[in-house]
């Protein structure tokens, strides 16, 4: 028997007392114990704030990406040491992958998205705003680390994917993290949190752990700290009022009960590839996990008429689900993770019971394979018909969180959202069809109740990932009900932990503060042309003033044969009139690539290729007869790390290319990224 620890102040330290027991969910045993009696919660927030906080903002975003990436292939070169700890929590190999692989994967998508920040501690936003006519006072926006700690409030059912997938965020963003699983299973993570630590990889201080209660953790939290929960609605509203919370401002993200709701659409009759899906999906969202799940399927609205299909083979699928010892070959469903969890759902399943009947499991009569269920965390699954689903409502306001569902009978599609949006606000609702009208109407009708909507048919079910499954580049969360709060998504869940700040002054004071040439700064003209530069020789502001060239009808004519544009306004000067245009105009692409033509020095050097085009604008018709010129400017670099020892060393420099006529007006604005090799081949 063990006794899990949390880990603070940079050391594991045990629990005073004899803390809480932990239990087997399979046989019931006690496997150890966990406490947090006795630590200091203001002293592990003063410590993430003076310790983790300032080594994480040192690093850039493209560090603190690379920490991730290097963390995640760390996690996922020893992801079988956890399996056999996270079938004592009652999952199946598959729910275990969920959690273990689910949470490592999650580290490798955000890792990822460093390539869409800045080369920077902090993160420059959008555009310049113009603030003044003649363009000497303009504004800009960044975002910099918030100074304090995220502290996440974690939930039972996925100890690793609830911790890292919120880590990963907070991590990104420069702000360390005191995570607070829910001590029924935290035995998990504890052995998760001992290899992080192990590694050496985050900066001491990034995050440190509490498998204990947490009671009173709330209490000395400022303006710049970010609290996280995932649980209840009744403790996350408690935690919500919390007068600090209030008095200090402090971002709070919730994810509480969702009633999840999954439609078939009027055209998904059985015979379809759209049936076939839904009764599968709803099976696998109602035993995965053993339905301890926040996205889990927990109402099944289905047209009137095919109630009675949708029960029959439903229920034959739910009859062919093996419960028992998820170490069993065959087990396709554990347990509850414990006791307390069976009781819960056994009683909220009871409730339900008062104004639905039961048409497929029992909470007395089932089978139970290599366990005992007496002693184990057993239920099974169990199916609800509601036969009249705007009158008997339970369904809609009780959550039984384990393997439970109700099948709910709607007569119209506007039948259909008006149950989906009784649930008073989900995490994920899903339609099954194959009538895009349906899907349409379906989606807009109900989209401002629901975080996120799958519509699923045959086309994309082979690669879809299904109705319970939470994407990193996608917002997790929901209106009402569901908490009204939002995680990952991407950049968006980073910049959660991010303080917008506006800055105003003149372009080459911007241009200094956001490390990005602004149009109107100081530009260096002097030295020799930037493609003789490596990539650490080049400043933002070098800038090249190029030659000229003056556009010829010969050169709007040749282009059109080149490139087969032969559009009116550049070959037919009959045709101007209702135009903008005065003459043949030059293509736009002409002008783009002769600025090419222009800027470009062609012998060999440090120049690798043309990444592409960020962005182009033409901002002037230009006719035969008019000179242009290019001024050729360093934007912005952003450095690259080698993939392996054969690769080359080098960066991407994005170049504002300005061209401008004999008027000294632009014409043309565009960001080009080229690649650059370093000298430093390291």
């Amino acid at each position: 028997m063990k006794n899990y620890e949390n880990y603070a102040f940079g050391k594991w330290i045990k629990g005073d007392g004899d803390g809480t027991p932990l239990f087997n969910a399979i046989n019931g045993e006690k496997i150890g114990t966990a406490g947090s009696k006795g630590l200091d919660f203001s002293d592990m927030m003063d410590y993430a704030r003076k310790t983790g906080g300032p080594a994480l903002r040192r690093m850039t975003f493209q560090e603190r990406g690379l920490m991730l990436k290097k963390l995640a292939l760390h996690l996922h070169s020893i992801k079988e040491k956890f399996y056999p700890i996270s079938f004592l929590t009652g999952a199946t190999k598959v729910d275990s992958w969920i959690d273990i692989e689910g949470g490592i994967g999650n580290l490798f998508t955000n890792a990822s998205l460093r390539r869409q920040f800045p080369d920077l501690p902090y993160h420059v936003e959008g555009s310049a705003a113009p603030l003044s006519k003649n363009g000497t006072f303009i504004g800009h926006h960044i975002m910099v680390p918030k100074q304090g700690v995220a502290i996440h409030i974690n939930a039972f059912n996925f100890p690793i994917w609830g911790m890292l997938e919120k880590i990963a965020v907070n991590l990104m963003a420069g702000v360390p993290a005191i995570v607070k699983p829910a001590t029924i299973t935290s035995y998990l993570t504890e052995v998760m949190v001992r290899e992080i630590i192990d590694s050496e990889i985050l900066p001491e201080g990034s995050i440190q752990l509490i498998c204990g209660s947490a009671r009173g953790i709330l209490d000395d939290i400022t303006s710049e700290d970010i609290v996280t929960f995932t649980g209840s609605a009744s403790t996350g509203q408690m935690l919500k009022s919390h007068p600090k919370l209030i008095e200090e401002s402090v971002p709070f993200n919730m994810e509480a009960d969702s009633l999840n709701c999954s439609v078939l659409g009027e055209d998904a009759i059985p015979g379809t590839a759209e049936f076939d899906l839904f009764i599968k999906e709803v099976q696998r969202e109602m035993t995965v996990k053993a339905g301890q799940k926040c996205t889990a399927v927990r109402r099944i609205i289905v047209p009137e008429k095919l109630v009675e299909d949708v029960q029959i083979e439903l229920g034959k699928r739910l009859s062919k689900t093996i419960i028992g010892d998820p170490t069993i070959e065959g087990v396709r469903m554990g347990s509850l993770a414990g006791k307390e969890q069976l009781t819960e759902v056994s009683e909220k399943v009871k409730q339900l019971a008062q104004s639905q009947d039961i048409v497929f499991g029992s909470l007395e009569e089932f089978e139970v394979v290599g366990a005992d269920k007496n002693k184990g965390s057993f239920i099974s699954p169990i199916l609800f018909l509601n036969n009249d689903p705007f009158n008997k409502i339970d369904c809609h306001n009780i959550e039984a969180f384990g393997p439970i569902s109700t099948i709910l009978p709607y007569k119209t599609i506007d039948e259909a959202i008006k149950l989906a949006r009784m649930g008073k606000g989900s995490l994920v609702c899903s339609i099954i069809t194959n009538d895009m009208k349906i899907a349409e109407e379906f989606v807009v009708g109900a989209a401002s109740m629901h975080g996120r909507i799958l519509v699923l048919n045959e086309a994309c079910s082979k690669e879809s990932t299904g109705h319970g499954s939470p994407m990193p580049l996608l917002t997790h969360g929901g209106p009402g009900r569901a908490g009204g709060g939002e995680e990952m998504g991407g950049i968006r869940g980073i910049k959660h932990y991010l303080q917008r700040t506006a800055i105003q002054g003149h372009p080459t004071t911007i241009t200094n503060l956001t490390k990005q040439y602004q149009v109107g700064a100081e530009q260096n003209t002097k030295g020799p042309h930037t493609f003789r530069k490596h990539f650490e020789e080049i400043e933002i502001g070098d800038t090249v003033i190029t030659d000229k060239h003056t556009v010829t009808l010969d050169d709007i004519e040749n282009f059109a044969e080149l490139s087969g544009d032969k559009f009116y306004a550049h070959m037919d000067e009959k045709s101007l009139d209702g135009t903008i245009f005065t003459e043949r105009v030059a293509h736009g692409y002409f002008i783009m690539s002769k600025a090419a033509g222009l800027f470009v020095d062609p012998p060999k050097g440090p120049v690798l290729l043309n990444y592409g085009i960020d962005e182009c604008r033409f901002t002037k018709p230009v006719y035969p007869g008019m000179t242009v010129g290019v001024r050729f400017t360093a934007k912005e670099k952003i450095s690259q790390e080698k993939r392996d020892e054969e690769d080359i060393a080098k960066g991407i420099v994005k170049f504002l290319v300005d061209v401008y006529d004999d008027e000294g007006e632009t014409v043309m604005l565009a960001t080009i990224l080229t690649m650059i090799r370093k000298l430093d081949q390291s």
